[in-house]
Formats: C-alpha cells, structure tokens, sequence
C-alpha cells in the first residue's frame, strides 16, 4: 500500500512529455522538441575545465551540507553585486538544483492545513510540493491583460489567516512575463503586513529582452528580505541543467531548517558540480551574453509567425524563453475527423501527426494556451513554425 499523500499530487507533466518524446525518438521519428525548459547550448568550456581539474585534483568527497564555503561567498557577492541584497554566506544554502531549493523551502515553511498563493499560470511543480508538504496550493490568476503582471488586488484578497507563503517566478515560466517593481514592491508590503513569505524563484533572472530588468524583491527592504527566499541557479544561465546546481538565500533561521532537511535527503551537493558553479559566477561572461542575443532574435522570430497564424494570439514574453499562445480558436475544429476539444488534444495530435512536442497550457494552469519553448535552433523553430501553421490551416 502507498503513502497517501501519493494520492494528491502527481509527477511532472513536462518529464512525461519529455518522456514520451524520447520514446517517439527510439521508433526512430524525427521529433522537434519545443516542449524542453532548458538552454540548447552546451556548457561554457571554463565552466567544464574547472569541474575536471576539481577531479584531478581529488575533490572527490562529501562537503558540507550547505555547500563549500567558496560557492556561497560567490553567491554572496553575486547577490549584493546584482541584486543589491545582503546575505552572509552562512544565509545561503546550495542545492541540487532551484527545484530542491524550491522543495526545501517549502518543507522548511509549511506545515498541514497552511496555505500557499501561486500566481498562475505557474511552473508545473509548485503546487505539488505544497501539496507533498500537506499544503494548500491556492491559485491566484495572474493579469493577462498586463502582460502577465501579478495582480495585487486578487493576491490580496486571497491571502487568509493560513496564508504561508506565496511563490512567485519572475522571469515566468510559463509566460515569459518580467514582474515591474512597482507591482514586487507592492507585494512585498502586503508580505509584511499580513506576515506571510515570499518564495522568490528568480532562476531565469539573466534572461530579459527588451531593456526590461529584473528586480530581486529582497532588495526593498531588511524587513521585506527578512520575509523572503531568494530561489536561484545555474542551469538556465550557464546552460548547466544536467550539472543540478541551485541555492537558497534567505535569514539564518529559515537556512537551518533548510540544511537540516538537506542533511536527511541528498547529505551535500555534487563536490565537482560546485567548483564548477564558483566559476560559473566568477568566470568571464561573455557565452552568457552571446545565448540571450541568440534567444532574443529566436524569440522576434517566433512571436512573428505565431502572429501570423490564423487566429491565434500571443502576449509578447519579456524574458526566460518562452511563449504562450492562445489556441483556442481551434478548439471544436477536427484534423482528419479528431475534435480538438482543448489544448492536450491540440499537442497530443499536433505531435502525432507533424512531430512537433508543445507543452498543453493545462499543465500550467493556462487552459486554452500551449508553452513553446524557443531554446532551440533557429532552423528547427522555422521547421516547427511551418508545421504548426500548416496543421492550423488543415483543421476542419
């Protein structure tokens, strides 16, 4: 008999995608995957040679829990250099990856009954970890009609006395949406007046177009950072997914209950992994640079044909590399006598028919919309594209 919490929250929708594109790839079909969160492009070579001269050298062992002492004075003097935040490094805790930052802080945070805001749409994985902590996701629609701007007035009114925590991404994922400050600062007062915290997973921070920027909302204020998590990590940045790389910024208290929680599950982080990740922060940025030139010409490229495309509208994404149309025209429509009757059917078909792997807005709380990743080549996002439209034009 399983646990059963197993019975109120489910695996990732976007590992089972990515599952069954890798399954379609072994039959041998040519898919195009616009369904993956992560960077088409590899490594940085200095980011490699740090990690194989960490292992020639015999940095083989466990280290501490929280993460060697030179990763989190790099962290540190990122966040105060880029950020304007203030954290010693003892305030920091590295993890494996953003995602068990994530997961640490809200097993740290809540307990049974406790209520969690979630702007939505929302990354897949926010409301099953509340859920896997006994929590109570509670979901807020974010204002579409504002580029995806968190709506102030719905948070405020959804926060109650279980209110723990929100969760918030900003750059979004799944739309692509850049937070003003006015709208974090806003939030960020709220957080203090009701006494709940702000989980601030800022992982796509360096990925903005634009000239919008991103504002860590820790920086407001010593009471506003005493309330708040500052999520962040390597993979988006560094195109280090694989590497599993993240880390949580927050007060003393909330980083021990962390690293107790860390020191029962994964004891420390990938010794080479964090070598890596000091050099990552400390190393030239120019690879950083060049992969959001490239992403902010694929992004033009794909919001210009999705514009194009019978019916079909689009919120102009601000940063991550994402977009999230609108394809519910085509609901009710059929392709080769199949109804579309929501936007699982529109990926399901689409993928079986034209071999393009698009993410389902349900997954992310965004019915009637499908997530387009543009970490892909250029030539496949014009094979995808063509595809796409061509499958919109055949609908009956």
């Amino acid at each position: 008999m399983l646990a059963e919490r197993m019975k109120n929250f489910s695996g990732s929708a976007t590992v089972e995608i990515n599952n069954k594109v890798a399954e379609l790839k072994a039959q041998g079909k040519e898919i195009i995957g616009l369904n993956v969160g992560e960077p088409d492009f590899d490594t940085p070579d200095y980011i490699k040679k740090a990690a194989i001269a960490a292992m020639m050298n015999g940095f083989n062992r466990y280290t501490q829990v929280a993460g060697i002492p030179e990763l989190r004075n790099a962290i540190a003097n990122k966040l105060e250099k880029e950020n304007n935040i203030v954290y010693k490094p003892s305030e920091i805790s590295v993890a494996a990856g953003a995602k068990q930052s994530i997961f640490n802080a809200v097993m740290a945070l809540v307990s049974e009954g406790d209520e969690v805001i979630v702007p939505t749409p929302c990354w897949v994985s926010y409301t099953e970890i509340i859920k896997l902590a006994c929590g109570v996701p509670v979901l807020v629609p974010a204002d579409e009609k504002n580029g995806f701007d968190l709506d102030i007035e719905a948070i405020k009114a959804a926060v109650t006395a279980k209110t723990k925590a929100i969760i918030i991404c900003t750059p979004n994922n799944p739309t692509g949406a850049i937070y003003k400050e006015a709208t974090l600062r806003a939030l960020a007062a709220l957080a203090v007046e009701k006494n709940f915290y702000i989980i601030a997973d800022e992982i796509y921070e360096k990925l903005s177009y634009d000239g919008e920027k991103h504002f860590s909302v820790a920086s407001v204020s010593d009471e506003v950072k005493a309330h708040t998590i500052t999520i962040n990590g390597f993979s988006k940045a560094y195109a280090m997914t694989g590497w599993r790389l993240g880390y949580a910024a927050a007060a003393s208290e909330v980083i021990a209950a962390i690293n107790k929680i860390q020191s029962q599950t994964v004891t420390s982080v990938n010794s080479v992994t964090q070598k890596a990740g000091v050099e990552a922060l400390e190393g030239p940025q120019s690879d950083l640079n060049d992969m959001v030139v490239e992403f902010a010409r694929r992004r033009i490229y794909v919001l210009e044909r999705l514009c194009n495309m019978p019916n079909i509208t689009c919120v102009t994404p601000k940063g991550a590399f994402y977009a999230l149309p609108d394809v519910s025209s085509c609901f009710g429509k059929s392709y080769k006598g199949e109804v579309i009757k929501n936007a699982v059917d529109f990926c399901r078909i689409l993928l079986t028919e034209k071999l393009i792997a698009l993410v389902p807005g349900e997954a992310f709380y965004a019915p009637g919309k499908v997530r387009i990743s543009y970490s892909n080549s250029m030539e496949n996002l014009e094979k995808a594209m063509d595809k796409m439209e061509e499958f919109i034009k055949e609908l009956a």
